[in-house]
């Protein structure tokens, strides 16, 4: 069966580090025979630039039919005073919701190699490998009602909903334990059930799902101690699960406990585990077009899409054993380089990891 895959470069840096992506594609199809086929579709800035809008009909056609979808960035300064409907992130955010992709795969790992490159002490961070689930479409970012409005005495005010359904904290929750159960067997789910009363929901129902799975440790975080606690002592967690907005914070700052965000790859799923496969970077317009930015999230990125839902894992081990090779042959894009490393651009890291595929 050949596997369809629709590419979004997107905007910023996206098309430089999609294209080391496609050449590692390019490399499994040619040279280890992966069935896979692929074409591109304008979102964000450049969807809004093709057609009026952050997600062009014709690109979203394209989504629902492909297998997998792969993402580079959204966003740029030159996008900032168009309506709100119309920035590019509405775009990134609409996919999400017309696909149903509700669970947001963070993984945190640290390579060995970069152990230097960390803010934290090696003994604090040494061998991190946490995943954290990340609520995708529910919460404050999608509630109703929301806006800007002026009250009678004139004053402007903004607000937002934070709300959640039963059957939607359920299914986050499940994969959660799901996820546990293919790793280390903790889960510990972090919300603000002490003030918020969608909080105290949320722990009422992990609580109930828990009962499904009665080999995973559950526990308990409120979201303030959790950021803390990723910074005291990182390696206690193995799974950690959250709702959105919690999750978004809590993800960024994980990312930093491993040196850099260019090094880490993002999964957002849906219930059938079709899913859309990013780096968590963002467009980086400061560095568009220079051709420097670090591929490594993107092609990690493809390594996740072959592994969750394409059913693909030896692939996948070939592409995360190749990015282990580069990095052991010192090989660094400036994001990750240190003194007695060989710096490298994006298409040079990229050509890196093709030629380390067949080692």
């Amino acid at each position: 069966m050949t596997h369809k895959i629709l590419m979004l470069p997107g905007d910023g840096i996206g098309p430089e580090i999609m294209a080391a992506a496609t050449a590692v594609l390019e490399a499994l199809k040619s040279d280890f025979g992966l069935q896979v086929e692929w074409e591109e579709a304008p979102i964000g800035g450049a969807g809004y630039d093709a057609s009026g809008e952050p997600l062009p009909q014709a690109t979203l056609d394209l989504a629902r039919a492909a297998d997998a979808v792969m993402l580079g960035a959204v966003g740029g300064p030159q996008y900032d005073t168009l309506p709100w409907e119309k920035r590019p992130e509405r775009g990134l955010l609409a996919i999400r919701s017309e696909l149903s992709l509700f669970a947001n795969l963070r993984p945190a790992i640290l390579y060995p190699q970069l152990a230097s490159a960390s803010a934290l002490k090696p003994e604090i961070v040494g061998g991190l490998d946490i995943m954290i689930l990340r609520e995708l479409t529910g919460g404050a970012y999608f509630g109703q009602p929301r806006g800007i409005d002026t009250r009678a005495d004139g004053v402007r005010q903004g607000y937002n909903t934070i709300i959640y359904s039963e059957p939607e904290i359920e299914r986050i929750a499940r994969s959660g334990f799901e996820i546990a159960m293919k790793r280390d067997r903790r889960l510990c789910s972090v919300d603000k059930a002490n003030v918020l009363e969608v909080s105290q929901l949320w722990r009422d129902v992990v609580i109930e799902v828990a009962k499904e799975f009665p080999q995973v440790s559950l526990s308990h975080m409120y979201v303030d101690n959790a950021a803390m606690q990723l910074v005291r002592q990182p390696k206690q967690f193995d799974v950690i699960v959250t709702e959105n907005m919690f999750g978004d914070i809590l993800s960024d700052a994980a990312a930093m406990l491993t040196g850099s965000i260019g090094m880490l790859p993002s999964a957002s799923m849906d219930a059938s585990g079709k899913g859309l496969y990013e780096p968590i970077h963002g467009s980086a317009p400061d560095i568009a077009g220079k051709n420097i930015a670090n591929p490594l999230a993107t092609i990690l990125s493809v390594a996740m899409m072959l592994r969750y839902s394409l059913n693909e894992a030896a692939q996948a081990d070939r592409i995360e054993a190749a990015v282990g090779r580069v990095l052991d042959q010192g090989l660094r894009t400036a994001d990750i380089w240190t003194a007695g490393c060989d710096k490298v651009s994006t298409s040079g890291m990229g050509e890196a990891v093709v030629a380390a595929l067949a080692d």
